[in-house]
């Protein structure tokens, strides 16, 4: 089929605003976490960007996008991106083929990566890149197979705009799951005042910064084209997320009597979250709904989740999950009417005229089932595969001071010695490698 120009600019855009997203993750984690842990958050998030997209172009976007094998596509439809290019476009789309590659690629670079954010301070490097892999083949694979693939929670009248499934309720679920295995985190006894405390706010809002702008490329790219609908998700986008902005600073302000600038930033991504799933199927009034919807709802999730003992260190779980969960099960309610069906006698105000899906009693139930069987898998799937990869190899750092133990690095200079493993050489403090001997001399 031949490519749109205008479209392929359009999309050619979003795949980089996309892919600015994990970085942008990578700060607003980082700056969350104590000091001793910002390097290995950061490079989690960094890292998928080279082992997804290694995965994603070699057999990933073959396995969702590839001849339907039922759980999955054939790994060989579009083995290392064959039958891709850059003049044709796939059946039923505008832009080049490998353009459409290359913009899931970004999806799948940073699902995996917006689970770290629950089992901060616990996790190897090692077994975590292990763990990428598998759950990229196990959990994201099918779910992305059988929502934007043609599979056949898709042939069911199942939908997701822009990853409300596919993203943030495997990455949520899946983040619950690891909970369970990986337990609390340990907290000295002169931490534990201060142990939750985020060590460098403006990295926090500075990722706010880099997500928000590339989710206009997330939500308003997926409607794979230069269209109406691709303004209607990036409209709905910004009323969502600067709702859920406000709301979250209120309640907070209420709460502990005083605005902060955590609240205002996790707000924002709650309401970027939640409207994911229906960005390009409702109207402005629907997006503002949603992003009240998702500023109590997400919140008191989160609470939830702290008052059952659960340590999900930076929320992923009540923001991601639960904020896809009911974004889409409220496409069902507040999606184009059935009225929009014919295109002749179709509302103006109609943001897919003769395009499903319509608002009805059987979507809310369609998705509502999708949403609890993406739930269940994600939780059981990630479960069994962490428990196995831990009887290889265990899966928590000896040391609190995780950078400095995984990477023998640390994120500002101070006179902390690191030891490698072999104990013959320290980290001075100015962040070079001196012998032990030299240490003891320095520090005399």
């Amino acid at each position: 089929m031949e490519v749109d120009a205008s479209s392929t600019a359009w999309i050619l855009v979003s795949t980089a605003l996309v892919q600015l997203m994990t970085p942008g993750l990578a700060f607003f984690y980082g700056g969350l976490v104590k000091d001793t842990s910002v390097l290995t958050m950061m490079m989690q998030s960094f890292i998928s960007m080279g082992v997804s997209s290694i995965f994603w172009f070699l057999v990933g976007f073959s396995l969702c996008f590839g001849e339907s094998w039922g759980f999955v596509g054939s790994p060989w439809t579009f083995f290392g991106l064959r039958d891709l290019n850059v003049h044709e476009a796939l059946p039923g789309q505008k832009i080049p083929g490998l353009l459409y590659m290359a913009y899931q690629g970004m999806f799948a670079v940073i699902t995996p990566a917006l689970m770290t954010g629950a089992f901060a301070d616990r996790f190897r490097f090692k077994p975590y890149l292990i763990f990428i892999l598998l759950w990229l083949l196990f959990v994201y694979c099918p779910w992305c197979h059988w929502l934007w693939g043609g599979g056949w929670l898709a042939q069911l009248g199942a939908v997701d705009f822009a990853g409300g499934i596919v993203v943030h309720v495997t990455a949520g679920f899946s983040a619950l799951a690891s909970l369970f295995v990986l337990g609390k985190r340990e907290i000295p006894e002169d931490e534990k005042d201060h142990h939750h405390t985020p060590h460098n706010v403006p990295f926090v809002a500075l990722g706010t910064a880099l997500l928000w702008f590339g989710w206009f490329g997330f939500n308003g790219g997926s409607a794979l084209a230069s269209s109406g609908q691709a303004v209607a998700a990036v409209v709905n986008s910004e009323i969502s997320a600067s709702v859920a902005t406000f709301l979250w600073l209120l309640i907070e302000w209420v709460r502990l009597g005083r605005p902060t600038l955590i609240g205002l930033c996790v707000g924002a991504i709650a309401g970027l979250a939640t409207i994911t799933p229906a960005a390009g199927f409702i109207q402005p009034s629907g997006a503002f709904i949603f992003g009240i919807v998702a500023t109590f709802f997400c919140y008191g999730c989160c609470e939830l989740i702290n008052k059952l003992g659960l340590d999900d260190a930076l929320d992923v779980w009540g923001v991601h999950g639960m904020g896809g969960w009911i974004g889409s099960i409220m496409i069902g309610v507040l999606a184009d009417s059935p009225s929009c069906a014919d295109v002749a006698t179709a509302p103006i105000s109609c943001v897919t005229p003769g395009s499903p899906p319509y608002a009805s009693l059987s979507l809310v139930g369609i998705q509502i089932a999708a949403v609890l069987l993406c739930s269940v898998y994600s939780f059981v799937v990630t479960w069994v595969l962490l428990k196995a990869i831990r009887l290889c190899m265990p899966l928590k750092p000896k040391s609190l001071h995780v950078d400095l133990h995984e990477h023998h690095e640390a994120a500002y200079h101070s006179p902390i010695k690191a030891y490698r493993p072999d104990k013959t050489q320290a980290l001075n403090s100015e962040g070079s490698m001196e012998s032990s001997s030299e240490a003891s001399e320095s520090a005399a």
